[in-house]
């Protein structure tokens, strides 16, 4: 058993998060890491913005205030420069980051990764080629994120869903063109099919509370076109965004140069929901392109490729069993099995 200690200075969010709502890809990824070792038989400890202390799935949560402790096995330093000098006498150091690696190549990052020198853990290719390769580290690791167990675990459709496609991003996150995509060359096409947006501020928390002013003219973007079938929902907890997933007919989602796992098309591949998306950032290695869904990188092509999935039945039941054959392979069983092998 290794002592464990993981530490985030970002939103505040605790073990029981994922229960009372909503929450933001990288903290998911965070607490689900956490969890996934304490399964493994490791103590471990996280030092975060909770309101208070407590313990859930074996995992010990305290306020970050209150101090990181100075000697453990493997300290996880996530994301923040300010956590990155703590645990001093950590047997091993990593630095877990979740965004493109340019915003480290400041004197206030770089300072601090030559001084400690941390293992980096980055989610998949494109995440690891953002960081140049003169730039300081103890080593360098892809780990992609896992897939939750209630996503990989979906029972296979008994019967083809109607031609319902959905989108469960951050609305900055290519919404509005996609909107314009739906209203000017999907739904003409095929007038019956709707759109669900689970999309909004409240998934990220105080962070999504100071963006709501640029996500609010998008979010009304979506209301406008009810005569377009798009219906638009407030981001719902991850056990209720399963059922609405399972029932899907295809993810729609264009990719972001910020995103670098995207959890979304990830948790719809898993639960055997073709998507369509553009290589754009990381989503095109979520996706086996032309089995599970499609990559398609002009609006024309990305149109047709979803009103296919939306009208053939027999493409959609091709891609959904290859899917759930192919895509389930990414578990936090898995990913934590990795960082366990940083530990010297």
């Amino acid at each position: 058993m290794a002592d464990i200690v993981m530490a985030d200075d970002g939103i505040a969010f605790d073990g029981s998060s994922l229960e009372r709502g909503p929450l933001g890809g990288a903290e998911t990824a965070f607490m689900s890491l956490a969890v996934a070792l304490a399964k493994r038989g490791h103590k471990v400890t996280v030092a975060n913005k909770c309101e208070a202390g407590m313990e859930k799935d074996g995992v010990s949560w305290s306020p970050l205030a209150d101090g990181v402790p100075g000697q453990c096995d493997l300290y996880i330093a996530n994301r923040s420069d300010k956590l990155l000098l703590l645990a001093p006498q950590a047997r091993q150091a990593v630095f877990w980051i979740h965004n493109p690696a340019q915003y480290l190549l400041k004197f206030r990052y770089l300072s601090k990764l030559w001084r400690r020198r941390p293992q980096i853990v980055f989610s998949g290719r494109y995440h690891a080629k953002s960081y140049p390769k003169w730039a300081p580290d103890g080593g360098r690791r892809i780990i992609p994120y896992g897939i939750s167990d209630e996503f990989r675990s979906v029972e296979p459709q008994t019967e083809v869903p109607p031609p319902r496609a959905i989108f469960t991003s951050n609305p900055q996150r290519g919404l509005s063109w996609l909107l314009d995509l739906w209203r000017d060359r999907i739904h003409p096409e095929l007038p019956i099919a709707e759109l669900h947006v689970y999309s909004g501020a409240a998934t990220y928390g105080s962070h999504g509370a100071s963006r709501a002013a640029q996500m609010q003219p998008i979010l009304d973007k979506a209301v406008s076109l009810r005569r377009c079938n798009v219906f638009l929902h407030e981001p719902v907890p991850k056990q209720d965004l399963v059922d609405v997933v399972s029932q899907s007919r295809v993810l729609l989602y264009r990719g972001d140069p910020g995103e670098t796992f995207c959890l979304a098309v990830g948790e719809a591949q898993a639960a055997g929901v073709p998507a369509v998306v553009q290589d754009i950032g990381c989503v095109a290695e979520r996706v086996e392109n032309d089995r599970t869904g499609f990559v398609r990188n002009d609006d024309a092509a990305f149109a047709t490729a979803a009103l296919n999935l939306l009208q053939d039945d027999t493409l959609w039941r091709q891609q959904n069993t290859a899917a759930l054959k192919t895509q389930r392979q990414l578990s936090w069983d898995n990913a934590a099995s990795s960082f366990e092998r940083l530990i010297p």
